[in-house]
């Protein structure tokens, strides 16, 4: 069972650094490392029979981040029409 999620980490951080060029694909493989990551600390916690109230609080600051990063699409969207990240100039004020 752990050989198939670390495998499916891999395989999320490898869309992530391959996959450059639009934000919501950026988005959604961040999402997805995010989910294996929660399974991981999840089957960490029942393991070693801690409270699973951590478990919590990593699902607050990942919604909390996946939001983030809609807000950035959103705006992205809005001000330049497109989500293709390459055209987003991060040295310009």
């Amino acid at each position: 069972m752990m050989y198939y999620m670390l495998m499916s980490f891999f395989c999320g951080i490898w869309v992530f650094s391959s996959n450059r060029k639009y934000l919501l694909m950026m988005l959604l493989s961040l999402e997805f490392i995010v989910l294996i990551l929660y399974f991981f600390l999840f089957y960490y916690l029942m393991m070693f029979n801690f409270e699973l109230f951590f478990g919590l609080i990593y699902l607050t600051f990942s919604v909390c981040e996946g939001v983030l990063g809609l807000s950035i699409l959103v705006s992205m969207i809005r001000s330049y029409g497109k989500d293709f990240f390459f055209i987003y100039n991060l040295l310009q004020c």
